[in-house]
């Protein structure tokens, strides 16, 4: 039982570590590309009626925000797990994946932004979080073994 339990509290360590990481440069990351002159990001309506004035450079801090808070937390939930490690890994991932859905009804953006979020952000980040994990927890730098 400590076993489930330790591994439910990594899953949500990581998401919330993960979380904090993707919030965090998502709010600096406007002082390193701010958006477009005239622009209210925190309103949902003048984002939408404005989404025309941003460049492809406007989206890199949000698709980095994505992909790093997958990566940071799915490794910390590997590191923290007690068993099933990699599994722990998937299922932050994957939280972070539903999450990343639920944001292109939210959010709008370019068809062209959506697909790179969702196919790259999120469980390639955990997948590599966990190969992260295992190399950290097994002092290697060889690949895992079948």
């Amino acid at each position: 039982m400590a076993t489930i339990l330790r591994n439910i509290l990594a899953c949500v360590i990581g998401v919330v570590l993960g979380g904090s990481i993707n919030m965090a440069l998502n709010v600096f990351g406007s002082s390193v590309i701010p958006p477009p002159a005239g622009v209210d990001v925190t309103d949902p309506d003048a984002l939408s009626s404005s989404m025309h004035l941003f460049e492809p450079k406007h989206f890199v801090v949000p698709f980095l925000a994505h992909a790093l808070g997958t990566l940071s937390g799915s490794l910390i939930a590997f590191l923290s797990a007690s068993s099933h490690k990699t599994t722990v890994s998937f299922v932050v991932g994957a939280l972070f994946q539903f999450g990343g859905i639920a944001a292109t009804f939210m959010i709008p953006a370019p068809v062209w932004f959506i697909i790179l979020d969702l196919v790259v952000a999120y469980i390639p980040m955990a997948w590599l979080g966990a190969q992260l994990g295992y190399r950290m927890s097994k002092g290697t730098t060889g690949p895992p073994a079948s």
